[in-house]
Order: structure tokens, then sequence, then C-alpha cells
């Protein structure tokens, strides 16, 4: 059945407004691979555009108090949940993950809000009396004033949530260019977000791909920007961005181990294995896309997951039941495919081959093995972005950090064991800022750092959290004292009696 092709407009000054780009993006369903909307290509000049707009609601925005301004987010929060359902089928829509991931998506996004409804707290600042005999000193945070986020596909919810409601609730105004690939689910979170009584030019939209990036990079009135997408374009980004004396954070790509050890409980580790390799079809950057078998753990555990796998059910994930979901684009799944037949001539052993179509419509890849993987393959190092996990075998957990440390990325690492030990030597030596221990998607909460490093990560301070906010804010520090003496107790005129 065809489905109503919906309407993508740029948001800009608090008016719906269409963009001067004259080319479009296709926006498809990856179930059916149906065009259900069409995204305008914007220019600069439409960045330009939001860019004044923004600017123009600064000044009020800045200095409306922090009390006032979160009042915006305990509605917006109140409205995401209200609306719970119709984000989740949206972002299943638009992305193809079953319900479940993108239940889980949405609620993430949520959290992000509510740790945002607490920035009078979070927004304090320092201060210590008597520095010197007199003299006290003390810190401010202060908005930044109009920043920007670019988004990746893969979370068209959660990672746009990551940025916007901490960067409003600061103090700045804010311009979202989401995914070209995904972005309705971003248009309907501002129109919750003006229905919870955002003033006109807070939030703006500007819908695009390449010229919007380099736009929002080289306009001089945007202070931050904010970036999550691959390597390539994440280093791109960083530093045109910093070029254009921008505060920039460049979340970037992922080549995520996880360890298993001879003691690791595999009747409850296999089924955590498969979800992180496989869910969202392994399209998310903290995805375990590298098992490493220690020891006597590598028949066994390599068997579970194979075992495992083959009985996912493949489907659309507004259908129940389906475990493993469609890739964001035809294009993509040629990549991966292309992907898994250089592992095949690089020596790797297929034990699990999904690159025939699993399913006849739709951008579907089935779930793929490639076993016997070593550290030389492009396979081992380089982000695959699909439903393909590579297996490599060693003999020591030592050797199972060595090889996770020659990675150029450093997102995530997991581990799967029961001694403490060994957790305690892998977390000292492991080059990964985000850890999961029988966790295989290393995901912080919302009131921590999103914490890639090495290649995952370029910038000084993370998405999320306290990093979030600092990222956001500008810091001033006073120090003050004041030469005239106090008047006499007699010159104080005292309080009538009406008076307090």
């Amino acid at each position: 059945m065809q489905k109503t092709r919906r309407q993508v407009r740029n948001f800009i000054g608090g008016e719906w407004v269409e963009g001067n780009g004259r080319e479009t993006e296709p926006v498809y369903d990856p179930a059916t691979g149906e065009t259900i909307a069409e995204t305008p290509l914007s220019t600069k000049e439409d960045v330009d555009r939001a860019v004044k707009a923004a600017g123009a609601a600064f000044a009020d925005w800045s200095k409306t108090p922090v009390v006032q301004r979160i009042q915006v987010l305990f509605r917006y929060k109140m409205l995401l949940e209200e609306h719970f359902e119709e984000l989740r089928d949206l972002v299943t829509l638009e992305n193809g993950k079953d319900a479940k991931d993108a239940g889980g998506e949405v609620r993430r996004g949520i959290e992000v809000v509510e740790f945002a409804c607490g920035m009078p707290s979070l927004l304090m600042g320092e201060s210590v009396r008597d520095v010197a005999r007199g003299i006290d000193n003390v810190s401010h945070r202060f908005p930044l004033g109009v920043v920007a986020a670019i988004t990746p596909f893969n979370f068209p919810c959660m990672i746009p949530l990551w940025t916007m409601p901490v960067a409003i609730g600061a103090g700045n105004t804010y311009i979202l260019k989401p995914s070209e690939r995904t972005p309705l689910t971003s248009q309907r979170l501002v129109e919750l977000l003006i229905e919870a009584g955002l003033p006109e030019g807070v939030v703006n939209i500007v819908n695009g791909a390449h010229d919007a990036v380099n736009g929002i990079l080289e306009h001089p009135g945007i202070e931050a920007v904010s970036f999550v997408g691959s390597q390539p374009v994440a280093e791109h980004v960083y530093r045109h961005g910093a070029a254009h004396g921008k505060r920039v954070q460049a979340l970037a790509g992922a080549k995520n181990s996880m360890i298993v050890m001879p003691d690791a409980v595999l009747e409850k580790a296999v089924p955590n294995i498969v979800s992180s390799a496989y869910g969202n079809a392994g399209e998310r950057c903290l995805a375990g896309s590298v098992l490493v078998a220690v020891g006597e753990a590598g028949d066994r555990v390599v068997e579970a997951v194979k075992e495992a796998a083959e009985k996912m059910k493949v489907g659309p994930g507004y259908e129940e039941g389906s475990e493993l979901t469609p890739l964001i684009r035809d294009s993509h799944r040629d990549r991966v495919k292309d992907y898994v037949d250089l592992g095949e001539s690089e020596g790797a052993t297929v034990a699990l081959d999904g690159r025939e179509p699993p399913l006849e419509d739709g951008f579907f890849f089935g779930p793929t093995i490639l076993d016997n993987i070593t550290e030389n393959m492009r396979v081992a190092r380089e982000e695959i972005f699909g439903p393909v996990l590579s297996v490599v075998r060693v003999e020591s957990l030592k050797e199972a950090v060595d090889f996770t440390n020659g990675s150029s990325f450093g997102n995530a690492c997991s581990i799967y064991t029961e001694n403490g030990a060994a957790v305690r030597y892998w977390r000292e030596n492991v080059e990964a800022g985000m850890l999961g221990v029988n966790v295989g998607v290393a995901a912080p909460m919302a009131f921590f750092p999103f914490n890639g490093i090495k290649n995952s990560f370029y910038g000084d301070l993370h998405a999320t959290g306290k990093d979030g906010v600092r990222f956001f804010t500008e810091n001033k520090v006073e120090i003050a004292r004041f030469l005239s003496e106090p008047e006499t107790a007699e010159a104080v005129k005292m309080p009538t009696e009406a008076g307090p």
C-alpha cells in the first residue's frame, strides 16, 4: 500500500518555510524501499537566514531567567511522553529499526531532557571568599550565542535531544541540521518544542547535505557546532569548524571489541552479544562489531552466537518479533557486502553469510560472521556499520587488550567475565572511553558524557552530562574587592514597623 508522502521543510524564525535549494534527497522507508518524503537540500543562504533569526532571538532568550527557561523543558518532557509511541513509530518508519530499539532511543532522548531540566543547578558557578584579604573569587556560566548541531541518520530522535535541550536550557539559540536521510523525527521534535511554548527563533531547522554543513561550519555567527557521524566527516567538521573559530565537538566512528573470557556465562552473554552486534542492523557507533574470544572460549562462543544469529527473525521494524531490520540505503547495503567480500578475500572464514538479501523488498542484509580474523585485515580495523561480526581468537586477556588498543578508534569496549581481577586489568589498560562489563552496548546515562576517545572523538568536551553543559557555556571568572568602608550602624536607616 502506497504511503502518503510527508512534507519536509525548514523551520526558521518560528515559521515553516521552503528551502532555497532546488534539489531534494529522497527519504525512504528502508523496509520497503518506498520513497516517503523529499528532503530539501538547503543552501548557505538558508543557513544565513537561520543564523539571523537565532541571533535576533538570543538577546531575550539568554536574559530569560533559567528557572523560566526550564519550564519550557518541563512541558516539553510531558509532551514527549504523550507522543512517545508516535515518535517511536516515526523512527521505525524512516530509520527502519524495530519498535523495541526505536522506543529505547526515544526514552534515552527524553532522559537528556530530564537532565536539562536541572539547568539551574548545572549552571551554578563556584566561589572562594577571601582568596586574599578582603578579596573574593567567583565564576559564572554564560551562554555562547547561536550554536548548531549536525546529526546522523541512525538515531534521528535521541541524538538531536543530546544537544537541543542542553543548549537552549543554558540560554543559547540553536540550529539543527538533521540527516537528510531521516528528517521526519527531528521535524516532529521541534513541533512539540514549539507547542511547549518555546519563543520564535530559539530553535531552527535547516535541512540539507554538504552545502548546509559547510554553511554552518563557515558562518561567523555560529559559535559552536556539535556533530555525530562517520570518522572522515567528523575530522572534516572538526578541522573546518575550528579553522573558522568555532568550538567543535565531533563524535566519530568506532570498531568496538567484545572480549569473551573462558569463564563468561555464555547462556546470558550470547543474547547480549547478538543484540549488540546485530541490533539496529549494526548501524550504531556502540555496536560490538568485533568478538575477541580468549582461549577455550573461542569455539563455544562462536558456535553459540552463530546458532542464535541464524534464528533471528529478519523483517520490517513495524512487524512484531522482527530482530534484524533493514539497512538505511541500498547503496549502504552494497558497501557492507563489499566488506564481506573483502574479508573473504583477505582470508577470513565466512561462518555465517548474509550477503544474499533475506527479503525481496527493502534494504535487508542477513546476519554475518567473519571468523579467524587477524589484526592486519581491514575488516578487523575499519568500521563496516552493518550486521557483520568479525571474530578474533587470542590466547590471553593481554592479547585481547593489545588487539583492541591497536585500533585507531576508542569508542567502547565490553568484557564478558565473572573475574574481578580480569575486569580491573582490562579497565586499567584498554584504550576506550566507554566500558561495559557483561554489557554489550556501553551507553552512559544522560548525566554522564558520551565519552569516545582516539579517532572516535574530535574535541575537548563530550556530548551529554556536565561536559555537554560546559560545551554550550562560557566561563567568566571574577575577582572582586570593595574599597569603601561600610556605613556605621547609626547611619543605617532602620525599617519601619510595617516593613519586614
